[in-house]
């Protein structure tokens, strides 16, 4: 089964043909990165208008990559949300247009499943079940996963998400857009243990998390040691943001860990745009080893958005006979 994919949940938008749920024919990604350096974050109303002029192109090229064409597409998935509903209905109404034109069923993705779901692109996919750790600009997520459309949720983010708080810490010191990215590579040459930055727990059996604290601490850091005319030296940004990372990889790495044992599980499972920073993936393979665990993380291509990872749901859907209707929704915050 060919599956024509497409996302546009935020800032990127994607294409990608997938066969039989696994196999990469084509996956093309526009970034818009450029496009909202300037304001340090996503604007929606950009964001809209660029995959409005993407669509087009990024799906024609990932026909022609895949070297098939609309007529040899057996289903097309497209992402429903969560994101900003904006982006999100260019590629709503463009797969809905393919798939009446066409003759393919469609089928909706959530998101958060498809990040979890990017995992079985690899070659050594997990067996069921597994924990899986959900890490994004917009999400910070813990589930238990049973099967494909068998989720339970142990834990999610109270206030902003990991990757919202490297962008905020980002934008504080000057950094540049997007915070993640920036941060990982400074970190690199900085002393994780220069500042200790709190970590919340939220109490001995919770699996939720909370970064608002350690991004408020970065703050009244910064508040309490005033940069010099011309900035902060480089060296103290490194020590900063590096100590910050470790605060915040510290709790992600506790909790996840803390869920295996709790549901008896020897499986870990990172995904999402967080899982491509280099300290959180070490430090995840250094517990998993210490605990006999298993830990699966996908390419970092797999981790940030991209479309193949929803032509892996839409594939296990698609086959069971499950379709959705042209009055399919976006949904800016969509419960897995």
């Amino acid at each position: 089964m060919r599956v024509l994919a497409i996302e546009t949940s935020c800032d990127d938008t994607g294409a990608a043909v997938v066969l039989n749920g696994r196999k990469i024919l084509s996956n093309v990604v526009s970034s818009q990165i450029s496009v909202h350096q300037k304001y340090g974050g996503v604007v929606p109303e950009l964001a809209s208008r660029k995959h409005i002029e993407a669509i087009v192109p990024m799906v024609n090229e990932a026909l022609e990559r895949a070297g098939v064409s609309l007529k040899e597409i057996d289903g097309i998935a497209v992402t429903q949300g969560p994101g900003l509903v904006g982006s999100l209905l260019v590629g709503l109404s463009f797969a809905k247009s393919l798939s009446f034109a066409s003759g393919a069923p469609l089928i909706g993705v959530n998101h958060i499943e498809a990040h979890l779901s990017a995992i079985f692109l690899e070659e050594k996919a997990p067996r069921f079940p597994f924990i899986g750790l959900v890490v994004s600009g917009g999400h910070t997520s813990l589930f238990r996963v049973d099967g494909f459309g068998k989720y339970i949720r142990l834990g999610q983010t109270r206030d902003d998400a990991a990757g919202e708080a490297f962008d905020k810490v980002a934008k504080l010191l000057g950094l540049g857009y997007p915070g993640g990215p920036i941060i990982d590579e400074l970190s690199m040459t900085g002393n994780p243990k220069a500042i200790r930055f709190p970590r919340a727990s939220l109490g001995k059996d919770s699996f939720d998390f909370s970064f608002s604290g350690v991004k408020t601490a970065v703050v009244n850091f910064v508040k309490a040691h005033p940069a010099p005319p011309g900035g902060f030296p480089e060296e103290m940004v490194r020590n900063i943001v590096s100590s910050f990372q470790e605060a915040v990889v510290d709790v992600l790495v506790k909790k996840t860990f803390q869920a295996a044992q709790h549901q008896g599980l020897k499986r870990v499972v990172l995904s999402g745009g967080v899982a491509a920073n280099r300290v959180l993936r070490q430090r995840m393979e250094e517990e998993a080893s210490k605990q006999k665990i298993r830990v699966h993380i996908p390419s970092p291509a797999f981790c940030t958005d991209n479309a193949a990872m929803v032509g892996v749901v839409g594939y296990e859907y698609l086959k069971r006979g499950v379709r959705s209707p042209y009055s399919l929704n976006a949904f800016s915050n969509l419960p897995l």
